[in-house]
């Protein structure tokens, strides 16, 4: 397993060339009609917590990944991939630089998902490129392409910050289906890869499956996790907060129902629980996270609008890039709302979910 998690001290935190700051999110003032006058008593799971640990030094590192394990994360997003790839590299196999080529290629980017106007941009740059550079060659051309995409791509890669803030606070949303319960299983284990101790609030009190799921999770990783049966998932997360910071936990994850963006009621409901976050402590949610499943092509690059407009996304992690997935989203996300991707996840398994790095995904389109 490997990952990149960068942790600051509590005092004064400094960020190095290698960090780049998280952040902050928006804090929107409320009422305190908003928080809820009488909370449940919390459902707290028999699992025993995770006893915070304290860094002696400014940053903790990740284990240095073993090369098996290193070949097998990129054999596996390659083989994720593999559609897209096989569809760009293709095109330079004895082609001549003509207009021809450019309009392949043009639909090459349209059916990886990459949308309209990354496409455009992508494009244009590479004609330009390819005159001022007089390249003459296709694996010229291709490398170029490839260039232009790693440009593109790079500002998405960004370290999840920790360590800043006790508790760190992290607002989890996404579409049903995504991945998102199983998703917080693993960021649960990531964190305490990295000596976090860490709290689950079962947000989605729609679903008594989700919660249920969730529970297994904090079995499996002997983290704490605070539901209701039913209720306001604001209280839940309130809750959540509240004990975080009473027991001195690190990282407070909670989840929250799934839902399509264009249920505005819905959507609302999520503005709700972000602005109760708020009143149980200063500045949370500091992290508000969009889980996207990979193989929903643009319709993926809508869910980021409509939730970052409503919540001010600070970071997007994508899933179930091991099957049908294309990929070229991440480029259409790039152009038209270049938010983090902190993670990208190709299987079911805890270490199938690992940061973005981008010269790696787009060496895997071009392998």
């Amino acid at each position: 397993m490997f990952s990149f998690f960068k942790r600051k001290p509590k005092e004064e935190p400094v960020v190095t060339p290698e960090v780049v700051a998280t952040p902050a999110s928006a804090v929107i003032p409320t009422t305190p009609a908003e928080v809820p006058q009488t909370i449940a008593e919390p459902v707290i799971q028999p699992v025993t917590t995770t006893t915070p640990v304290t860094a002696s030094v400014e940053t903790v590192s990740a284990p240095a990944p073993q090369p098996e394990q290193k070949r097998s994360w990129l054999s596996r997003l390659k083989a994720g991939l593999a559609k897209t790839s096989s569809n760009l590299t293709t095109l330079f196999i004895g082609a001549r630089i003509d207009d021809d080529l450019y309009d392949e290629l043009e639909a090459a980017l349209l059916t990886s998902d990459a949308g309209v106007e990354a496409t455009l941009f992508l494009l244009d740059t590479l004609k330009k490129k390819v005159k001022e550079e007089k390249l003459t060659e296709a694996e010229q051309v291709k490398a170029a392409l490839k260039a232009l995409l790693l440009e593109l791509l790079t500002p998405l890669q960004k370290p999840l910050e920790l360590g800043r803030h006790q508790p760190l606070v992290m607002m989890i949303a996404g579409v049903n289906g995504a991945g998102k319960t199983t998703t917080i299983g693993k960021l649960a284990k990531h964190m305490q890869v990295h000596h976090q101790s860490v709290l689950l609030a079962a947000g989605d009190t729609f679903r008594a499956a989700a919660r249920e799921q969730l529970s297994i999770w904090g079995e499996r990783n002997d983290v704490t996790v605070i539901s209701q049966e039913s209720g306001d998932p604001a209280a839940v997360a309130f809750d959540a907060v509240a004990s975080a910071r009473a027991r001195g936990t690190d990282v407070v994850m909670v989840d929250t129902a799934g839902r399509l963006p264009t249920q505005l009621h819905l959507m609302e409901e999520l503005k709700k629980i972000k602005r109760v976050i708020g009143k149980g402590m200063e500045g949370a949610p500091q992290e508000v996270l969009l889980i996207i499943d990979g193989n929903t092509g643009q319709n993926a690059l809508a869910q980021v609008r409509a939730f970052d407009d409503a919540l001010q996304l600070t970071g997007l992690i994508i899933t179930k890039l091991d099957g049908t997935a294309k990929g070229g989203v991440l480029a259409a996300i790039a152009k038209t709302r270049p938010i983090p991707v902190y993670f990208i996840g190709i299987g079911e398994q805890i270490e199938d979910l690992q940061p973005f790095n981008a010269q790696e995904f787009v060496d895997a389109l071009f392998n």
